[in-house]
């Protein structure tokens, strides 16, 4: 069996790669961490949508439960951070196959709602719990040093354990779209009937799948707690869920570069538009219209579609029909493309 190539170029990657590495000798490092925390979210939910088409408006359940129990975990039980991380995601792919159990069985709107009603029911239940600490959330989780050698204290060290993470978080989603299990995945996306007619157990991919995107999910919001040391209510929050989504469409679906863009945009968005106070979001809303109007398939995805189409058309220039002048030119046109007036 034989699958399309991957769209990910080497140079590009690479120049990526190191624009990662001297980011924070540039820039706060913080609105770094943040950016890649992001970034991993909206990828986790860009795996579900685009590439098994099934639209979760509750991915913030993932992340926020993640979140708490990691910082739960390494104050109160003294975890060592990688543990703590583990334990976070270790429960969103609980949660996540508990939901998907029941979500997964209705397809379209009907998924949506499911998922966000699991997601509110996950906000209530972390309103009322003890350990969560109500409003105030889970405070001053602290850093200890990672693995009892890295300083996770000093914003640097910790910009390039997150980026590790976060490397590690893209390259499982890239393993994961680029294999046959995800080519079975984009089957079912693409003509479920026909996946079913096959003998393929639908409903089994798609658990597996929304579990693995929880536990993505939940790497993101475990890895949110040791950058700023806080569990919140916000972190299971429709809006983290709304954040998502637009940041997964504002890059582009079923791209892998996607989230990142829509999570630079984003997340820069919020952090230099901060001083507008409440037309931040109208502001917001502007570009989000606009980026939607003018990249029907996302910032990434428009670039794809023009690169495919620029490649295609160097090809027929190129092919020896078109050559031999085989090709039936266009009323007015002649082989060679000269216009008859």
């Amino acid at each position: 069996m034989t699958f399309p190539p991957s769209p990910v170029h080497r140079p590009a990657l690479a120049l990526g790669l190191v624009a990662l590495l001297i980011a924070p000798t540039l820039v706060y490092p913080v609105f770094m961490m943040k950016l890649l925390c992001f970034a991993l979210l909206a990828a986790s939910l860009n795996l579900l949508v685009g590439y098994v088409g099934l639209l979760s408006f509750g991915h913030a359940m993932f992340f926020g439960s993640a979140a708490y129990v990691s910082a739960h975990a390494i104050k109160v039980w003294g975890f060592d951070v990688s543990l703590g991380i583990l334990a976070g995601v270790a429960t969103a792919a609980a949660l996540g196959a508990t939901t998907g159990l029941l979500a997964i069985r209705r397809q379209g709107i009907a998924f949506s709602m499911i998922t966000l009603a699991f997601a509110q029911l996950v906000y209530f239940v972390a309103l009322q719990l003890p350990f969560t600490g109500g409003e105030d959330g889970i405070q001053n989780v602290p850093r200890r040093p990672l693995f009892g050698l890295l300083d996770l204290g000093n914003n640097m060290t910790l910009y390039y354990v997150v980026l590790t993470i976060a490397v590690l978080g893209f390259w499982l989603a890239y393993r994961i779209v680029y294999s046959p299990f995800g080519q079975v995945l984009k089957a079912i996306r693409d003509n479920e009937p026909r996946a079913i007619s096959l003998g393929y157990k639908v409903n089994r991919y798609k658990l597996l799948a929304f579990t693995l995107s929880a536990a993505l999910a939940g790497l993101a919001g475990a890895t949110k707690v040791v950058v700023f040391q806080i569990a919140t209510l916000t972190d299971v929050g429709f809006g983290v869920s709304g954040e998502a989504v637009l940041m997964s469409i504002l890059g582009g679906i079923q791209t892998m570069l996607g989230p990142i863009v829509g999570a630079l945009i984003s997340v820069t968005m919020q952090n230099y538009l901060a001083g507008f106070a409440e037309w931040v979001l109208i502001l917001q809303g502007v570009v989000f219209v606009v980026v939607v109007l003018v990249f029907p398939r996302g910032i990434v995805g428009e670039y794809q579609a023009w690169r495919l189409r620029k490649r295609a058309s160097r090809q027929a220039l190129a092919s020896p029909s078109s050559s031999r002048g085989d090709v039936s030119p266009e009323p007015g046109v002649s082989p060679h493309g000269i216009q008859h007036s």
